[in-house]
């Protein structure tokens, strides 16, 4: 069993920064790629930024430069730094994780997990 425990979230002024984390626990999993989603009030959720297990990193294009995603292998954790935050960016911020487990019978086995969501705030 692999749990998600994101952290981070917060009320923050424009211009402002914050940073996430998510950090998976359990037994037994080989972490694969891992990425952060956001998801505003009526709308769909949308990705914001992909790292793989070997460190390429993928970003939206409304928050390169500004926004960084960085992960702890050793930690099992994945970050996204936030700086310059916008009002427009105010939103359910999700860590998605692919990971996989050996299996006895099948070998490798790749699973797909949702954090619960920390939400941002960006005042104006």
């Amino acid at each position: 069993q692999v749990q998600l425990v994101e952290s981070g979230g917060g009320l923050v002024q424009a211009g402002g920064s914050l940073r996430l984390s998510c950090a998976a626990s359990g037994s037994d999993f080989m972490l694969n790629a891992m990425g952060w989603y956001r998801q505003a009030p009526g709308k769909q959720r949308d990705l914001v930024a992909t790292i793989t297990s070997g460190g390429s990193t993928n970003y939206a294009d409304s928050v390169k430069g500004r926004l960084t995603i960085s992960r702890d292998n050793a930690k099992n954790t994945v970050y996204l730094r936030m700086n310059s935050l916008k009002p427009e960016e105010t939103a359910d911020y999700y860590c998605n994780i692919s990971l996989s487990i050996q299996r006895p019978l099948t070998g490798p086995v790749g699973y797909d997990y949702w954090g619960q969501g920390t939400q941002v705030t960006v005042s104006s």
